[in-house]
This record gives structure tokens, C-alpha cells and sequence, in this order.
């Protein structure tokens, strides 16, 4: 999973701190979601991407590892 959140969260001059107090999460899962190591639920994912004014495609992508596999066997 790839994402901007870091990017927009620096934007706005926040600390992961502050983001995570305003969706309700701990700073640590900030972090992960930063690093991709978290997938947000959907819940989650719509907070951030509505405190950012953005829409939650916009704010995160998914790699699709299926299509790349498959075009490595044609």
C-alpha cells in the first residue's frame, strides 16, 4: 500500500501526534500507515482523508502484486 499522508501531514506542519489525536488513534499507527505497514480500515481511512480535504483514493493506493506476477509468466 502506498500513501500521501505523510506528505500532506508535513504539508499542514503537523506532528504524527497531532493527526492521531484527530482521528482517534494512537501516534504509533500514524506511523505505520505512513511506512505501509497498516492497512486503515475504512472508518479510518475516510477520517484522514476528510481532516486532509481529499478523498481516500487520493490518499492511498494499493499495489496490485496479482497483475504484476501474472504478466512475469506470459
Amino acid at each position: 500500500m502506498r500513501t500521501s499522508l505523510k506528505i500532506r501531514r508535513l504539508e499542514r506542519n503537523m506532528k504524527q501526534s497531532d493527526l492521531a489525536d484527530l482521528v482517534n488513534v494512537r501516534r504509533e499507527t500514524i506511523g505505520r500507515l505512513e511506512q505501509g505497514q497498516y492497512c486503515p480500515s475504512l472508518r479510518l481511512a475516510m477520517d484522514l482523508a476528510k481532516v486532509f480535504d481529499t478523498t481516500v483514493e487520493d490518499l492511498f493506493s494499493f499495489d496490485d502484486e496479482t497483475d504484476a506476477s501474472d504478466s512475469q509468466r506470459d
